[in-house]
């Protein structure tokens, strides 16, 4: 295994694949780093809480009360392995070594090779597109929710208030078709904030409701085998299912480098995201038991896929009606969030491509009554009109919440969290092939990739069931 740090070639070859920090002139620019344990923590929480955690309570039920809680506790076990791995990967060609990876495709990159890193990018880059359709289906349920909710509390909760989300859906994409020609990150700082504040704000409201419905009921609702089926194969693919389901709630190892370049020396950084990591997944950890076991302990078999969509609660009424506003809110910059790496590297990549291109290139000044001066370009319009019109498809043709997670959390949780950092982690540690540490790291490996084949079977599974039903 040979890294690939000196055979770097031209990205030309890597269309719509590396990042906008994956070149090494990038990697050089001096920058000053200000980032603490503190801010890392801030960072990491901010990144892994969000849709994801809305299906926990679905998940522990699936598995029960014994595998539910343990299988989130592993999770976050492996979670905290294997981003120790790749913060040690963070300079090249030791952790002490004087280049930086600012990004996870340029450590794939520096350690790999560029044909592993295509690979890498395949993945990232999937994983940032199913996000987005994710979260198209989410925003839409929610609002279906805040009709439904308010329905049944003017109609009583026996009525019939029924809605369907693809005019929400469609609503949605038009709506991230203006907010998709935002320029880039550095113009949208404002929007990743109120997304952060709102993925705390309908988590802890999730929370809140399933305590206080625990309380209301005077028990504590489920078993240890989780929801009975009729038969075992059932059993088996919703667990599997629910295995996906916690996978994507965890891994952040896709923007864990960035973190981690955020972070001043001394102490070597690698330290600093180490110790950030451990608190953030501690923290993350609780907040995540405490809302899959409290939704769990309060409805039991009827534990909703969607804990603040699946009305489980009807009162208080307003409170589900904001509740699902935050989700709606966070969603609309989580979208953005996901969907601007994807556009930046596209458009570097077309206009490399085709410098002469005025379809390309050319930026023409317009000016939009009520609305200041702007710059539009052809290509910036028309790319990213197709791809939230492609994302919106998608969602539309499979709106379901449960199983698309399950999908994107198996399908890429081996990958990007387990296998390229054991790799690079392999390379900079000069480890040879048969040795202890080899073998208890494969095997570790091998055991995670088992867990992401049976978490996408049984979600695929379950994504073609409920289209045919």
């Amino acid at each position: 295994m040979v890294g690939g740090g000196g055979e770097a070639k031209e990205d030309e070859q890597l269309p719509l694949l590396i990042s906008s920090s994956s070149t090494n002139e990038l990697s050089q620019q001096p920058l000053k780093r200000t980032g603490t344990i503190w801010t890392a923590v801030a960072h990491i929480i901010t990144g892994v809480i969000g849709a994801g955690v809305l299906s926990l309570a679905w998940s522990v039920a699936q598995l029960g009360w014994v595998a539910g809680p343990l299988f989130m506790l592993v999770f976050a076990a492996v979670t905290i392995l294997s981003n120790n791995l790749l913060s040690d990967c963070y300079r090249y060609p030791d952790s002490d070594g004087p280049t930086r990876s600012r990004s996870y495709l340029e450590a794939v990159k520096i350690y790999l090779g560029e044909k592993r890193q295509t690979v890498s990018a395949i993945f990232i880059h999937e994983s940032l597109y199913g996000t987005c359709i994710a979260y198209i289906i989410t925003a839409a349920s929610s609002v279906r929710a805040i009709q439904r909710s308010n329905c049944y509390h003017k109609e009583g909760h026996q009525a019939s208030c029924e809605y369907g989300t693809s005019i929400y859906m469609l609503l949605f994409g038009l709506f991230q078709i203006v907010v998709s020609q935002i320029p880039d990150f550095h113009n949208m700082e404002w929007l990743s904030t109120i997304a952060a504040i709102m993925s705390f704000t309908y988590a802890s409201i999730g929370l809140g409701l399933g305590f206080a419905k625990v309380i209301e009921n005077g028990r504590i609702q489920g078993s240890l085998g989780g929801v009975p089926t009729s038969n075992f194969a059932d059993k088996l693919w919703l667990a599997f299912q629910a295995l996906g389901d916690i996978a994507f709630a965890y891994p952040y190892s896709i923007i864990l480098l960035e973190i981690q370049d955020t972070l001043k020396s001394p102490p070597a950084e690698n330290k600093t995201m180490k110790k950030a990591s451990m608190v953030a997944i501690f923290v993350t950890t609780f907040f995540y038991l405490c809302c899959g076991c409290f939704g769990y302990a309060a409805f039991g078999n009827d534990t909703p896929g969607n804990l603040l969509t699946g009305f489980g609660f009807y009162e208080p009424y307003w409170l589900i009606d904001f509740a699902n506003a935050c989700i709606v809110l966070h969603l609309v910059g989580g979208y953005q969030v996901f969907s601007q790496p994807v556009f930046a590297v596209a458009e570097r990549w077309f206009s490399k491509k085709y410098p002469d291109s005025g379809f390309v290139n050319n930026f023409y000044s317009i000016k939009v009554p009520l609305l200041p001066r702007f710059q539009a370009n052809p290509f910036r319009l028309c790319f990213r009109t197709v791809y939230v019109v492609s994302t919106t498809g998608i969602a539309m043709l499979f709106p379901y919440f449960n199983q698309v997670l399950g999908v994107l959390g198996a399908l890429n949780f081996w990958p990007l969290a387990i296998y390229f950092p054991v790799e690079m982690y392999f390379v900079q540690k000069k480890i040879v092939s048969w040795t202890r540490k080899w073998i208890v790291l494969k095997a570790f490996s091998l055991v995670c990739f088992l867990v992401t084949v049976v978490g996408v079977i049984g979600s695929v599974q379950g994504l073609i069931s409920a289209k045919l039903s």
